[in-house]
């Protein structure tokens, strides 16, 4: 779950009050407010793992694919007034700018964000307005439990649903057309969910 934590100074949360968290969480600044998430569990963590694997070569360095990327994990990326955390991004090679410090400023081009329980309502409610107001051209939403991508697309900086794929899928999502992504090497052989037995 999300927490919001107290701020040891007056005023909103600054970049500083990110750097002084601790490694076990992920730290985003909403509104003035510190807004703090635990790491995420195996199946997000392998999912966005395997999604670099696909994407990282042919994107960066165009080995089997066209080139033209730079895709990141986990980068700091200030939104106007917000700093958010996506779990990937990307930007077309002719618009990164690499920050010598603090959080990236141009807005991408791309985002990923790999959903789990504690992360889904702060990514979609929170996070989606955000990037659509700021003029990112696509968000990706994987779920590695319910075994989804949904592409979304911006257009009149409102959402649209270009695609959803499922299960064991082979696709071609845009804006990566050129890259084929089998799905069921993103979502491994994770163990199901125990069911609770109602009492008798």
């Amino acid at each position: 779950m999300a927490r919001a934590l107290p701020l040891p100074h007056p005023g909103p949360a600054t970049e500083r009050d990110l750097d002084d968290l601790p490694e076990d969480v992920i730290g985003q600044i909403v509104d003035g407010e510190l807004i703090v998430h635990p790491r995420p569990d195996p199946p997000h963590t392998e999912a966005a793992s395997a999604l670099t694997g696909f994407l990282f070569a042919p994107l960066r360095q165009g080995i089997g694919g066209p080139g033209g990327w730079v895709i990141l994990v986990e980068p700091k990326i200030r939104f106007g007034s917000q700093i958010l955390v996506p779990d990937l991004a990307g930007w077309r090679q002719e618009r990164f700018v690499s920050p010598r410090k603090g959080p990236y400023t141009v807005i991408p081009d791309w985002l990923c964000e790999v959903l789990s329980p504690s992360t889904m309502r702060f990514d979609r409610v929170t996070k989606l307005p955000i990037y659509a107001r700021e003029g990112v051209a696509h968000v990706w939403l994987m779920d590695p439990v319910a075994r989804t991508l949904e592409v979304l697309r911006l257009h009149e900086r409102s959402w649209l649903i270009a695609a959803v794929h499922e299960n064991a899928e082979k696709v071609r999502a845009e804006p990566f057309e050129a890259v084929e992504i089998d799905l069921s090497l993103i979502w491994g052989d994770f163990p199901e969910e125990p069911v609770e037995e109602e009492p008798a």
